[in-house]
């Protein structure tokens, strides 16, 4: 049966809370990549000391991966502030075989079955999903403080549809930076993903339709962390045939629809 297109309805509840509160922003500016920095360096230096603060002595995390990727951050409108923000590891165009952080930390971890699919892939079209950060300021359910992604196994999210997806509970900023996540990955012409990523935020994710497909075991990676490899496409089909309306949300009611590996 073929699934009615949400674009073509009334915007869905879920989508309207989140732009009644909060906008994705291609950070495509040098003031914008200073506030992505800035509350990396606040996340990852200050709250989470994952890296070493003294190596960022101007208040901001960068690293090597930072020139060749694309980022985003998530805006609260009514403050304007910088809530969470992204970044997408683009291919070495010059270097294609260049490896990708996730290869460098777990080639010699993954699961046999994961590596011809790895082998195949067109590695100017796939990138990884990277240094997923969001403010202390909007992690404030039980057990999110403690966390990079502000997702908490012990905090209550509601993933339902109708007047409850309004609550507090309802993970918008989560949903938010999967958004800007698509958005790169079709204007960069992305059709695989890698990514590190929580357990607890990975879970959250296959609530609401979006799954990532894991290559290994788990690793120590700033906690322990699952190794993963998605096509683009097979995750945004998957979140429209479970939760048209979370479809509504990541890819902008269709604007930014990841294009199908051939």
């Amino acid at each position: 049966m073929r699934l009615e297109d949400p674009a073509t309805n009334p915007p869905s509840e879920v989508y309207r809370a989140f732009h009644d509160y909060f906008e994705v922003i291609p950070a495509d500016t040098s003031a914008l990549l200073d506030e992505v920095f800035a509350l990396r360096y606040q996340v990852y230096c200050v709250e989470h000391p994952f890296e070493n603060p003294h190596e960022h002595l101007d208040g901001r995390e960068r690293d090597e991966y930072d020139t060749r990727a694309a980022h985003a951050l998530i805006r609260h409108k009514r403050t304007g502030y910088c809530a969470a923000a992204v970044r997408l590891i683009l291919p070495d165009y010059q270097h294609p075989e260049t490896a990708f952080p996730l290869e460098r930390a777990c080639t010699n971890s993954l699961y046999e079955e994961a590596k011809p699919w790895i082998g195949n892939l067109d590695r100017l079209k796939s990138a990884e999903i990277s240094r997923l950060a969001v403010s202390k300021a909007f992690r404030r359910r039980l057990g999110e403080a403690e966390t990079i992604s502000g997702v908490s196994a012990q905090a209550v999210y509601s993933d339902a549809q109708g007047p409850d997806s309004r609550r507090r509970g309802f993970p918008h900023i989560t949903l938010g930076l999967f958004a800007a996540i698509v958005r790169m990955s079709v204007e960069q012409g992305i059709i695989h993903w890698f990514a590190v990523m929580e357990p607890t935020l990975l879970r959250l994710l296959q609530r609401f339709g979006i799954h990532f497909p894991p290559i290994g075991p788990l690793v120590e990676h700033h906690g322990l962390r699952q190794p993963t490899l998605a096509a683009a496409a097979t995750v945004v089909d998957g979140i429209l045939r479970k939760r048209p309306d979370i479809w509504e949300i990541v890819t902008d009611r269709g604007r930014f629809v990841p294009r199908a590996t051939t």
